[in-house]
């Protein structure tokens, strides 16, 4: 055999990369398509239950009565959704501002971490459904109020995340650190946040969440006052009226705003990490 004699190894070769490219664009399609396909039959599923059952609006509205419900109650939704957003987007905020600046001081000073954790650790596993009315009768604002309540759920899983990944950086490359006299700004900057970044991205996600549960539990408290807080509130009001077309409605829109922020957050951490870290690098 010739030394150009490669024609056999070369056709298995394409014959191999065409196969994994359409294993990959069948998976592409397959991503969107087969929940989008869930989605349709479960909305189907659920029509033809209510017709064929001839089910009362009462007990169990149709997609359809949703839907026209929604739309005819928009001017009223929105509001309430554009109040929700901004409570869970605050409150996240705040838990990423508190929880990153805390694990830093955590893992600066034994001192710190060893006085201020346990009362980190009593705001997580206190019920927020518990804090809401003591928050209520203490902050004037009922706004403030359910801020509070919000950043309290949220607010854990960043700190301990970001706690755990600042001290997870490598042993040999700290002991290489120490040989040429790294300042602790340098180890901080150059070392421990790029180790921390992963395990705070997935505290993110949880906490993106956590913040949504935490502001409709607060406005479901906090609104039973009157306040006219965001979606929860307007979903426990139609549920006085017997509203349950705008009661669905507004479930479905705190879903897709969950649905939104998992998204979101989901793609900075795949953004942040994809072309270092392990867990998001793709295999071939």
């Amino acid at each position: 055999m010739s030394l150009t004699d490669t024609g056999p190894a070369v056709t298995v070769i394409d014959e191999e990369e065409a196969a994994r490219a359409r294993r990959d664009r069948i998976n592409r399609i397959a991503k969107w398509t087969l929940p989008s396909l869930v989605m349709v039959l479960t909305i189907l599923a659920w029509h033809l239950y209510v017709t064929l059952n001839d089910i009362p609006h009462y007990v169990l509205p149709g997609p359809v009565l949703v839907a026209q419900s929604i739309i005819e109650d928009w001017g009223l939704l929105w509001p309430a959704l554009l109040i929700t957003s901004r409570l869970t987007l605050l409150a996240l905020f705040f838990a990423i501002l508190g929880g990153v600046l805390l694990a830093v001081a955590f893992t600066q000073s034994k001192w710190a971490e060893m006085s201020f954790f346990p009362y980190a650790v009593i705001l997580q596993v206190t019920p927020v459904i518990a804090v809401a009315p003591l928050l209520q009768i203490y902050v004037e604002s009922a706004f403030v109020a359910a801020l509070l309540c919000a950043w309290i759920v949220a607010f854990f899983p960043i700190l301990s995340n970001t706690t755990i990944g600042l001290k997870s950086a490598d042993h040999n490359l700290q002991d290489l650190f120490t040989i040429y006299g790294a300042t602790r700004w340098q180890r901080l900057r150059y070392l421990a946040a790029p180790s921390a970044l992963p395990f705070f991205l997935g505290g993110l996600k949880i906490a993106g969440g956590l913040a949504l549960i935490g502001a409709v539990v607060a406005e479901f408290v906090i609104g039973r006052a009157g306040t006219g807080l965001g979606l929860a509130s307007t979903l426990l009001e139609a549920s006085y009226r017997f509203n349950f077309g705008r009661l669905y409605g507004a479930l479905i829109l705190i879903s897709l705003m969950g649905v939104v922020i998992f998204a979101a957050t989901s793609t900075i951490s795949h953004l942040a990490l994809r072309k270092w870290h392990e867990s998001a690098l793709k295999r071939d």
